[in-house]
């Protein structure tokens, strides 16, 4: 058995030289013993002061890129058996570089919660530092300093130091912590692993902090296990204001039936006036509502659907106000419904690509959405993607129908079963529509392809690769008849004389030119 200790306060580098050297000499992770130096002396403490024993190999070993980012936060946390589990986990990648994609294997799964409690750990470290102002000694001028305290539960100090320093680079302020501190003076970015103690920072600014919180605590919206989850009791006898939670807690029942019995019998005399401002403010200039702009205004307000009640907004289409070429997709995705715009997401950014690949420019392009409105199943914070149904289609299509009368495009290019319904009634499988034109009313023609969105959730990458190329071809051939319709209407301009004469003024036929 050997014994190797360590100081153990957030230096990956002491754990990765260490680690090389028992690497080396081929040291399986039952014969390694990891300390803290406070529990042995010296930095190599070996039973029976015996050395490692020689080299037998190269020392340096290749790993996933995966692996760096999780070792440099897992030797941040204060569990004294991260070194061993780091080491274990080493010693297995050698054999099995995919082990950190086995969710389920006990040494990876527990590396991931020692990492996700120093990322937390950090976050909380941004979010509850609270910096002091210490006054400069009288006659000297300089940059105003600051000093902070805080206790966190890892040595994550040099990891947010950075943090601090962009955020508060106009100033001179100093971190104290009981794992190490952070010091920067404007030019020298300083950190140190050495225990700090506690200095006095109450001032009479801790008087106006509870003042404060005392007149934003809102009782009405007091959800404790909420507030506790996220500002935990722990940092609390550091923030001056916390003395005051538990009675503001015992008497926000009191407090909220007090608001409801004035609510009820003291005039709004406030809400009475911004009403009046409101009647009185003049309307503003509505667009025309036989363009786009005007219908893009107009669908703001769209309720055919109940999707219109969990949406954040309508995402309308964008593009030139007349286009040869229109993209139909399926609905907007969970960034489309934030930023209010089409394609713009994952599925977005594949299109994106393609379309760049194939030499097309998207400015030309109109794109919009069968759908006008996100619709989603929340799972936990996030919000997953799920597909309309035939009646909400149906109540879109009227939004469709007039971008389509606005815009008048030759070619529609149908991406998605949901597009293909929208525009054709037609349910069908899409392998049976994809890659054939089909002439439409209007003079125009549907293209029908898989939408980007298709491609993302493929979980084979053979398949994927291969519907990628597929899709390629698919978007090709849209450039093809983009270019057909571009010259067939340089042909029909040639023919038709009084339209040569009245628009360009020179006459086609007889100038190729």
């Amino acid at each position: 058995m050997y014994r190797i200790s360590l100081e153990g306060r957030g230096d990956f580098g002491e754990w990765r030289d260490a680690a090389r050297a028992c690497l080396a000499a081929k040291i399986p992770p039952h014969d390694m013993d990891w300390r803290l130096r406070n529990e042995s002396a010296g930095l190599f403490g070996f039973e029976d002061d015996s050395a490692l024993p020689a080299a037998k190999g190269d020392a340096s070993v290749s790993v996933p890129a995966a692996f760096m980012p999780l070792a440099q936060a897992i030797v941040c946390h204060s569990d004294p058996s991260r070194f061993a589990l780091l080491y274990r986990l080493l010693w297995r990648l050698s054999d099995d570089r995919t082990l950190l994609q086995l969710k389920a294997d006990p040494d990876v799964a527990r590396a991931r919660n020692l990492e996700k409690s120093v990322r937390r750990d950090s976050h909380k470290m941004t979010a509850f530092v609270r910096f002091k102002e210490v006054p400069l000694p009288e006659g000297i001028a300089g940059r105003r300093r600051f000093i902070a305290w805080f206790e966190p539960d890892h040595f994550i100090v040099e990891r947010k130091a950075d943090f601090f320093q962009r955020r508060f680079t106009d100033m001179d302020w100093l971190i104290a912590t009981p794992k190490g501190s952070a010091r920067w003076d404007g030019e020298t970015l300083e950190t140190s692993r050495i225990a700090a103690e506690k200095p006095d920072l109450t001032d009479e600014t801790d008087e106006l902090w509870r003042t404060y919180y005392a007149n934003i605590f809102n009782p009405a919206r007091l959800k404790i296990k909420a507030m506790t989850a996220e500002m935990p009791k722990k940092y609390w006898k550091n923030l001056p204001e916390a003395n005051l939670i538990p009675e503001l807690i015992l008497g926000a029942e009191a407090r909220v039936l007090e608001m409801a019995a004035k609510a009820a019998t003291e005039p709004q005399l406030f809400h009475h006036r911004i009403q009046a401002m409101a009647e009185n403010r003049p309307a503003p200039a509505l667009p025309d509502a036989d363009t786009l702009e005007g219908l893009k205004h107009e669908a703001r307000s769209c309720t055919l659907c109940p999707l219109h009640c969990t949406a954040t907004q309508t995402v309308f289409g964008e593009g030139p106000s007349r286009a040869d070429v229109m993209i139909v997709g399926e609905q907007p995705g969970d960034q489309e419904d934030l930023a209010g715009r089409p394609f713009v997401g994952p599925a977005g950014k594949v299109f994106n690509e393609v379309v760049s690949q194939t030499g097309m420019d998207r400015s030309k392009f109109y794109v919009t959405n069968a759908v006008k409105h996100f619709k989603y199943e929340p799972r936990g914070k996030l919000r997953i993607h799920k597909r309309p149904d035939v009646t909400e289609i149906e109540h879109c299509r009227w939004w469709l129908t007039r971008e389509i009368d606005l815009v008048q495009p030759k070619l529609i290019v149908a991406m998605g079963a949901t597009a293909v319904f929208a525009l054709t009634g037609i349910k069908g499988k899409l392998s049976d529509l994809r890659g054939k034109p089909m002439p439409m009313q209007g003079d125009r023609l549907l293209f029908v392809t898989v939408h980007p969105s298709y491609l993302l959730r493929i979980p084979d990458e053979g398949k994927k690769a291969e519907e990628m190329r597929l899709f390629r071809e698919d978007m090709a051939t849209v450039k093809k008849m983009a270019e057909q319709i571009c010259v067939n209407e340089v042909r029909s301009m040639r023919t038709d004389s009084t339209f040569i004469d009245m628009s360009l003024g020179i006459d086609l036929a007889r100038n190729d030119g």
